[in-house]
C-alpha cells in the first residue's frame, strides 16, 4: 500500500539526516525516511532499503524557509 507522512515529518527527518550523518537528502526520500523513523518499532529485525536520490543541497534554501 501506499503510506504517507506529513511535511513537518519530512522536515524533521531532513534535518535528523543531516545533523547526525552530514548527507542532506533531497525532500523526496526525506519524507521516505520519515515513514521509517515513524514505523521504527515495527521494523525490529526487518531489513529495511532506503534510496537517497537527488540533491538536497538545492532544497536547503527551501527548508530554511520553511524551518525559520
Amino acid at each position: 500500500g501506499v503510506e504517507s507522512v506529513t511535511d513537518g515529518e519530512g522536515g524533521e527527518a531532513f534535518q535528523l539526516l543531516s545533523r547526525a550523518e552530514g548527507i542532506i537528502p533531497a525532500l523526496e526520500p526525506a519524507h521516505a525516511l520519515a515513514w521509517v523513523f515513524r514505523e521504527r518499532a515495527s521494523l525490529v529485525d526487518r531489513s529495511v532499503v532506503l534510496n537517497l536520490s537527488g540533491r538536497g543541497d538545492k532544497d536547503v534554501a527551501q527548508m530554511m524557509e520553511i524551518l525559520a
